[in-house]
């Protein structure tokens, strides 16, 4: 891991940022051209959605990694939470300008369908930390940059049960996107660091 470790110290972060963003406009290509299917708006605001998902799980999975296994992507973490930022985003868009189109059904939908409700407090709650996403912020917020930041894990419950409630029927892969951030959050719980203390003390 120190190997790797050392190898990607020397990634530049732009390089995440290039490699982040490259399929948002391959999907939107995709779906201009039928390579999504029947329902390629559906399936567009699926994707985007999904990748989002996949980041905030990378997003939540750096510290651990940094505390188990010694593997620092510290760096690349504010690339990472600006990327999950964009693809919300990228997936809000879709569902507002090509999906449900009308203004006025915007905030009906809203409030009547739970599983937007969720999805769209996960939104409200992302919106400060993509503004704070900055030295500035973290200069002139100093401790309190922290305690903004930990909206992250709300938001990451919030986004796996989204999923889970947008799923048609019983479908598995919600399901493992919601075990795996309750999962990478409950490392972060005082309990996991007692563990992982009493660990590295017995194989000393």
């Amino acid at each position: 891991m120190r190997t790797l470790s050392q190898i990607l110290r020397r990634v530049p972060v732009w390089v995440v940022y290039v490699l982040g963003l490259l399929p948002a406009p391959w999907l939107f290509y995709l779906g201009l051209t039928g390579g999504l299917g029947v329902e390629p708006i559906e399936a567009l605001e699926h994707r985007y959605g999904e990748l989002a998902l996949q980041l905030l799980i990378i997003g939540l999975a750096i510290t651990p990694l940094h505390r188990q296994f010694r593997l620092n992507l510290i760096k690349f973490r504010r690339a990472i939470g600006v990327l999950t930022f964009t693809y919300v985003s990228l997936h809000l868009l879709v569902w507002l300008v090509l999906d449900v189109q009308v203004p006025s059904e915007i905030w009906a939908d809203i409030l009547k369908r739970p599983y937007i409700t969720v999805g769209m407090a996960a939104f409200a709650l992302m919106v400060p930390l993509a503004l704070t996403s900055n030295d500035w912020s973290v200069r002139r917020l100093g401790i309190r940059w922290r305690k903004v930041h930990k909206l992250v894990y709300p938001v990451a419950i919030l986004g796996a049960l989204h999923y889970v409630m947008l799923a048609k029927g019983f479908q598995i892969e919600p399901l493992i996107y919601l075990v795996v951030i309750l999962a990478l959050l409950a490392l972060r719980l005082p309990f996991s660091g007692m563990f992982q203390r009493s660990r590295q003390a017995d194989i000393r």
